[in-house]
Parts: structure tokens; C-alpha cells; sequence
């Protein structure tokens, strides 16, 4: 996935994110999940890509981090082991996304 440019793989890997974590509204998933349950959509997904978006989804209030108790620094927890939920914005966009076959965020 080229860096600074949207392409409809970058699209549909943040779709998918999103409605993956619509499943389980109002639960969150660690990071590492998320990557895990792409895989079988998006083979050839890397660590870094998925890291990118997720800021993104976050960035535009799509999702937000949920810090856990287990967490005593929140700012060293590595990526891969932090956790997300989908905000309402996000859930109404994923429902969107599921009533109509596909959207660009």
C-alpha cells in the first residue's frame, strides 16, 4: 500500500475494520485481533499498514482507544496489544457501509 495515497485497497481495509468491530459493539478488540481477522481478507497485510489506518479511523473519531486496567503506561503499550471499540460515528458508518455494499472514508 503506497504511503500518502489513497488507494481502494487502503478503503476497504479500513471498511472492513470498521465493520469488524461493529460485530462486537460494544466490545473491543486488541490490535493484534484486528490484524488477525484481516488476514483472511487482505493476505499480503502488514503490521505497519493496519497501524496506519487504525490512527486514521481514530484520527477521524471512527474508533477510539480503550486504555485497560492492565495498562499502567499507556504510551508504552505496544500497538499490536492496544485496544479499540467503535465510537457511534463509526458504527453508523460501518451500518452504512453495510446497507449499502461499500463507502470511501
Amino acid at each position: 500500500m503506497p504511503q500518502g495515497r489513497v488507494t481502494p485497497e487502503i478503503i476497504r481495509v479500513r471498511n472492513e475494520t470498521l465493520v469488524a468491530l461493529r460485530m462486537i459493539y460494544p466490545a473491543a478488540l486488541r490490535a493484534e485481533q484486528i490484524l488477525r481477522s484481516l488476514l483472511s481478507v487482505f493476505p499480503t497485510l502488514e503490521w505497519q499498514h493496519l497501524k496506519r489506518e487504525l490512527f486514521h479511523l481514530a484520527e477521524i473519531g471512527h474508533i477510539q482507544r480503550v486504555i485497560a486496567a492492565s495498562e499502567p503506561q499507556r504510551r508504552l503499550t505496544p500497538w499490536r496489544d492496544r485496544w479499540f471499540r467503535i465510537t457511534p460515528a463509526g458504527k453508523e458508518a460501518a451500518e452504512r457501509l453495510l446497507e449499502e455494499g461499500g463507502m470511501d472514508l
